[in-house]
C-alpha cells in the first residue's frame, strides 16, 4: 500500500505512522516550575542525538508544562521508564492541573540530582541530568508553525543503578526499558544480540 500524508488516505482505522517508526524509547521527563513545583511526564518522541557532547531531545505535542518549565528554569532530567515502573509511568501521563504533582499522583518518590535542581525518579534504574540548549517550535513544509515543540538538552550527569551494570556494561535486560509503539502498544527490551561492523 501507499498513501500521501497530506491526504491521510491510508484507509486504515488508525494512523500507522507511529507504528512504523517504532519502537521509540520513552523519556520520562522531570522538571521544576519557576516556583519549585515538580512535574513528571513521559514522552515517546525522545532520543539521544549525539555523544560528543551528549545531547538528547524530546518533542511535545502542545506547549505543555514540561516545555514551559524547562524554558523557565533551564534544566530537566530524562528518567528511563522501565517494565517495573510501567504503571507509574502511565499514571504520570494523565492530564492534570499544573499545580498537581505527577510524582504524588503516581506514588513515586523523588531523589535529588547532583548538578541541577530538578529531581529524578528515585526508582529509575538510569537518569540523565540535562541543561537546556534550546526549544524549537517545529514548522511544516508550508512554513506554518505546528503545535509541537522540540526540546534539546545537554547531558551533564548520568545516574546508573549498580544492579544493571554487568561486567562493566549497562545490561538493559536487567531493567527492561519501555518502548512506545503505535496505537496503545508498548514493548520492553528483554533480550539483545550483537553484530560486528564490517571492516572497510
Amino acid at each position: 500500500m501507499f498513501y500521501e500524508t497530506a491526504k491521510n488516505d491510508h484507509g486504515l482505522p488508525h494512523n500507522p505512522l507511529k507504528a512504523i517508526v517504532a519502537p521509540r524509547p520513552i523519556g520520562w521527563i522531570s522538571s521544576l516550575d519557576k516556583d519549585g513545583r515538580a512535574n513528571l511526564a513521559p514522552y515517546s518522541f525522545f532520543n539521544c542525538l549525539c555523544d560528543r557532547p551528549p545531547i538528547v531531545m524530546f518533542s511535545s505535542s502542545g506547549y505543555k508544562d514540561s516545555v514551559a518549565n524547562i524554558d523557565a528554569t533551564g534544566e530537566f532530567v530524562c528518567n528511563m521508564a522501565s517494565w517495573d515502573l510501567k504503571d507509574e509511568m502511565n499514571l504520570s501521563s494523565a492530564t492534570v492541573p499544573h499545580e498537581t504533582s505527577e510524582f504524588e499522583l503516581s506514588g513515586l518518590e523523588t531523589a535529588p540530582s547532583r548538578l541541577i535542581k530538578a529531581p529524578r525518579v528515585a526508582r529509575a534504574a538510569t537518569a540523565l541530568e540535562c541543561r537546556h540548549l534550546e526549544t524549537i517550535h517545529l514548522k511544516g513544509l508550508d512554513g506554518q508553525e505546528t503545535d509541537s515543540y522540540m526540546v534539546l538538552g545537554q547531558v551533564v550527569g548520568v545516574h546508573i543503578d549498580d544492579h544493571v551494570i554487568v561486567d562493566g556494561r549497562v545490561d538493559v535486560t536487567r531493567y527492561k526499558p519501555l518502548a512506545r509503539l503505535g496505537y496503545m502498544d508498548y514493548a520492553v527490551v528483554s533480550e539483545v544480540f550483537q553484530m560486528v561492523r564490517p571492516k572497510t
